[in-house]
């Protein structure tokens, strides 16, 4: 395995043909980026399963020696929202809906420009990793549109509450806001509101996140002052 460098995407290259595997590594090292690559579906999915905070995309072959491209697309989805782009040798419409209907986040047709793949891996980070502000840790990410947090490429369930709070904290990281701050910012009445709510709301965020991750804590305490997001470095 390849340890994750914080400054360099990790792809996870699920493909049994070993002269594409190579193109595709070959295109990786060019843009700095490192891998990991297998050649059997269900061994991606053991690896995903275990280490999934250490990988930004999977690259993943549809037709593949032990099972096919497609089941596990549908069981990585039922765990981890990672971006997935599919390869394939199939090229019709119909196969690229149903790729994509799926989960998968892009479709790519063999044969393939590397260089186009690279472009699209690129492409599909970005977007993944979208977040409020570039000043926090890359591993805490949230979509508005879809109202999800994600947590080391897992998603964390949140009340409506709790996921207010924490887009408070993420829309300013490092700055410390007080419960009356975040009382303000989430609650429709806040007069109507405790202000130890925050404080229960906060112990409940944190325990969800270290269901994932027990060892990185983004919710920084100011005693007798209020909370912020860990501010990357």
């Amino acid at each position: 395995m390849i340890a994750k460098e914080l400054s360099k995407p990790n792809v996870l290259i699920v493909e049994d043909e070993p002269s594409i595997a190579d193109n595709i590594r070959f295109a990786l090292q060019l843009e700095g980026f490192t891998y990991d690559w297998v050649t059997l579906g269900n061994r991606a999915l053991t690896l995903l399963k275990q280490e999934s905070e250490i990988f930004d995309i999977v690259i993943l072959d549809i037709g593949l020696p032990d099972t096919n491209g497609l089941e596990i697309c549908k069981q990585i989805r039922r765990f981890s929202t990672i971006p997935i782009i599919f390869l394939s040798a199939r090229g019709s419409e119909i196969d690229r809906v149903v790729g994509l209907e799926i989960g998968a986040d892009d479709y790519l047709t063999k044969p393939f420009s590397p260089r186009e793949l690279v472009a699209r891996i690129k492409l599909r980070i970005k977007s993944s990793t979208s977040i409020l502000s570039s000043g926090f840790a890359p591993y805490l990410c949230i979509n508005s549109e879809k109202q999800q947090l994600l947590f080391f490429n897992k998603q964390v369930e949140l009340t409506l509450y709790e996921f207010g709070i924490i887009t408070t904290l993420m829309a300013s990281p490092g700055r410390v806001f007080s419960r009356d701050q975040l009382m303000e910012s989430v609650w429709h009445t806040p007069e109507e509101t405790y202000d130890r709510a925050v404080d229960t709301h906060i112990k409940t965020i944190r325990a969800k996140l270290k269901s994932i991750n027990a060892t990185v804590s983004p919710i920084v305490t100011h005693r007798g002052f209020g909370y912020s997001i860990k501010v990357q470095g």
